[in-house]
């Protein structure tokens, strides 16, 4: 059973601020610190540390995808065998025009989609072609395509 992490003040500082986005800068992990009111070598300890321990699993960049030019994406449900779910997952998300992929159990009788990638694309065609290209990839033909219209949120959780 694992236990729940606890953080010092000073731990809280610095995690509040990494939060947010790194401050563009050749030394931004220097620049953390500073506002932390810590030193450099403790920020980038505490990150080292909360990742071996598993608190951490990645630390990379978010792009804002409609600014660097892919506006038409969009949530592709499909319809997937339970024993096939696992393989065109993987398959979907090494694609580079989708984002995220995941598996999430249907509930609803009439809504039979429980695999769900979001596919980007700098135009519609581009879009539709990566789309048919995925049903092609994992010989899935039931799928619904859930067009995005308005991004109404893009944050990150903040936890302090």
């Amino acid at each position: 059973m694992s236990s729940i992490r606890t953080f010092s003040k000073a731990e809280r500082r610095v995690l509040r601020i990494m939060q947010c986005n790194l401050p563009d800068s050749p030394t931004p992990f220097a620049e953390v610190a500073a506002a932390a009111d810590t030193e450099e070598a403790e920020v980038l300890a505490l990150l080292r540390t909360l990742r071996e321990e598993g608190v951490i699993r990645r630390f990379g960049a978010v792009l804002r995808h409609r600014q660097a030019g892919y506006g038409a994406n969009a949530m592709v449900a499909w319809k997937v065998e339970r024993d096939g779910i696992d393989a065109a997952g993987v398959r979907m998300a090494r694609h580079p025009l989708v984002s995220h992929c995941y598996y999430r159990p249907s509930t609803a009788p009439d809504w039979p989609y429980e695999l769900y990638a979001m596919v980007h694309g700098r135009d519609a065609d581009e879009r539709e072609r990566t789309v048919r290209e995925l049903a092609r990839d994992t010989a899935l033909a039931d799928y619904v395509v859930l067009e995005s219209v308005e991004e109404l949120k893009k944050t990150s959780l903040r936890f302090f």
